[in-house]
């Protein structure tokens, strides 16, 4: 999980846990992140299928498919983000495109 200095951190901070356990999990003395594999397949980008050994691609969804969690982790890192937050996201976003769009008829 990780090989880049701090990537367990950072991991460990994304799930809430202390690094000690992502620790424990790479040396084999806690499996616990059973229950974290949805998360974890997130972080990195990959199926949880992948993380498993049972699928060989590692891609999480098809290409072209892009959910609103998949938006709100980029957006704002995997942190809590209210609906009103996202919403204002968005409205910016249209208002960016609109304003492009009206610059291009120019």
């Amino acid at each position: 999980m990780g090989t880049t200095h701090g990537a367990g951190k950072a991991l460990a901070d994304y799930l809430g846990i202390s690094p000690n356990v992502i620790t424990n999990w790479k040396n084999g003395s806690n499996r616990s992140y059973r229950k974290y594999i949805k998360q974890i397949a997130k972080f990195y980008g990959v199926s949880e299928g992948y993380l498993l050994g049972t699928e060989a691609e590692k891609d999480p969804a098809p290409k072209g498919e892009v959910s609103d969690d998949d938006i709100k982790f980029a957006l704002f890192g995997g942190g809590p983000v209210t609906d009103a937050q996202f919403e204002e996201v968005k409205q910016f976003v249209r208002f960016i495109k609109e304003r492009d769009a009206n610059a291009s008829k120019e």
